[in-house]
């Protein structure tokens, strides 16, 4: 929260406030400003202003590609999603980016600095958005009336949302609440172990006054609380020091035992046009993207429009965009491929080179193409070198046009918690408690879906530690988590996993410890007296 950068009490009450989201899309009275004094004067403008919220983590501002809430070079660039995205996946073996824009390189070879751009525009976003929902708290905290109760545990759960990353990416960042008021000051700075505990607190404390799982997919829920909890407790000993199994299956328990959700039918529509909660049992929280009311080259436009190229993985073929297509950046290191491709089953021995599209696999999860070469010859090598990846589409499931459709920018919803990852944090959490006869039956589960029969079922002599994080792998790539899956199993940094250009060599190497954390940006060091950069940098 740089006070330089922006200031720390930047207020709602300044801002014009028009819906970002469809699912609170309701016009202002005054469609001009709303002022902090009138807000609580009519729900809609609570409305209005929670929706203001959810938009921020997902797009650059208000207005047509103009009006970004944070100043920078390229507005979509720097936005929380898309900057997330890239700490979680280029960092590591899912994804390498092409691209020669300042930080990249850095990211895709673990060599950053607290100078990283991406790293300052992702703790720069993270501090607005708890800015924003600081002062919607605050105006609402004494309301008696129902929906504006449930608004102000929404921005609750924002709230704690943003402060997870902050805790699971920066480990110690500053620390404000709604007590702290608005206005030019140097916030403290909290450490992981007492913020660890603030968020289960609060999300404890907001559990009963969110809207019943089930109702939405594109707001917080009771589930989505549950899911939240369920991670911050599955991810417990990396940031505590003390492993909380039991708690992790507590919360994944109450997802599952809802009975509101179920796996979908078919894997890719949790990554379609239609995967919102409407159309999707699976999808239980998930920013919400339209081709019409949404645009940006963020979220999931960007991940659909970076994998794709003119040759190999083209958006029109595959991914349904037609305008602005074939940025040849991103694609995945082969190391992923090979894990995520079961050669023995599929193949019977090495990969067969005419299988471009990796046509007999028989885990249907697998969206990839081979590109020129497997190997990627230099960290900034063109895209077209590496395994594309195209798992999100423009489409619908069934391959057919989104009632909204855009030719430049996806109505895929980007998913934040789905069905899935309850079945295998739950699983996690009893192979790591001795119960492994359950830990077995959730992840056949869901690779029953995923093979659409019994061939891909384990045993329990099969299920191991590194099974559950190449499960992980197969199920969850490209959704922002691989990170912080491999600092868990403590493969993140360590010799003893590595993919190519990790570390800045072509077969990779071990790298040091201290980045399972990243920096506080040098700016926010620089700028706040109250602020100590982490270990190691």
């Amino acid at each position: 929260m740089n006070t330089k950068k922006f200031i720390i009490g930047i207020i709602l009450s300044a801002l014009m406030v028009t819906s970002c989201v469809n699912d609170l899309d309701v016009t202002p009275q005054d469609p001009d400003t709303i002022l902090a004094g009138n807000l609580e004067d009519n729900p809609v403008y609570m409305k209005q202003v929670l929706g203001k919220i959810y938009a921020s983590f997902i797009i650059a501002g208000q207005g047509a590609n103009g009006g970004a809430d944070i100043s920078a070079s390229d507005e979509n660039f720097f936005t929380t999603m898309r900057a997330l995205w890239n700490l979680q996946e280029i960092t590591t073996d899912e994804a390498i980016c092409a691209w020669g824009d300042v930080g990249i390189a850095d990211l895709n070879t673990q060599t950053w600095s607290p100078s990283n751009p991406f790293l300052t525009a992702l703790y720069q976003r993270l501090g607005l958005s708890i800015t924003y929902a600081n002062d919607f708290i605050r105006l609402t905290d004494e309301s008696t009336d129902a929906d504006v109760i449930r608004y102000n545990a929404e921005a609750r759960f924002l709230r704690a949302l943003a402060y997870y990353w902050f805790m699971d990416l920066f480990g110690n960042p500053p620390f404000t609440t709604e007590e702290d008021g608005v206005g030019k000051f140097y916030p403290e700075q909290i450490q992981r172990t007492e913020l660890f505990d603030y968020i289960v607190s609060e999300l404890k404390g907001i559990e009963d006054k969110l809207a019943e799982p089930g109702t939405t997919s594109t707001q917080a829920t009771k589930a989505a609380a549950w899911m939240l909890l369920a991670r911050v407790y599955l991810n417990a000993e990396v940031y505590t020091g003390t492993a909380h199994w039991d708690e992790c299956k507590t919360y994944s328990d109450k997802v599952i035992n809802s009975g509101q959700y179920a796996l979908a039918s078919d894997y890719r529509q949790n990554f379609s046009a239609d995967n919102d909660g409407s159309n999707n049992p699976e999808m239980i929280f998930a920013w919400e993207q339209d081709g019409e009311n949404t645009q940006g080259y963020v979220g999931t436009t960007f991940i659909i429009e970076s994998c794709s190229d003119a040759t190999y993985i083209r958006a029109e073929d595959y991914h349904g965009l037609t305008s602005n297509t074939n940025w040849n950046g991103n694609r995945a290191r082969k190391e992923f491929m090979n894990i995520l491709v079961d050669t023995l089953a599929t193949y019977g021995g090495p990969i067969d080179m005419t299988d471009a599209e990796f046509s007999q696999a028989k885990d249907k999860r697998v969206f990839l193409k081979m590109k020129k070469s497997m190997d990627i010859p230099s960290a900034s090598s063109s895209g077209d070198y590496g395994i594309g990846v195209y798992k999100f589409t423009a489409r619908n499931a069934d391959g057919s046009q989104a009632t909204n459709y855009n030719p430049a920018y996806a109505s895929t919803d980007f998913p934040i918690f789905r069905l899935a990852d309850a079945y295998l944090m739950r699983a996690e959490a009893n192979f790591n408690t001795g119960n492994t006869a359950e830990a077995v039956a959730d992840i056949n589960l869901i690779r029953e879906r995923a093979y659409g029969n019994t061939d891909g079922n384990i045993t329990a002599a099969e299920l191991t530690s590194q099974f559950i994080l190449d499960e992980r792998a197969r199920e969850f790539y490209y959704e922002a988590q691989r990170r912080t899956d491999l600092v868990r199993f403590g493969q993140f940094t360590d010799g003893s996993y590595t993919w190519q250009w990790k570390g800045g060599t072509f077969d990779g190497a071990a790298t040091s410890s201290h980045l399972n954390i990243f920096p506080i940006p040098g700016d926010e060091v620089s700028a706040n007296p109250n602020i100590q950069q982490n270990s190691g940098y």
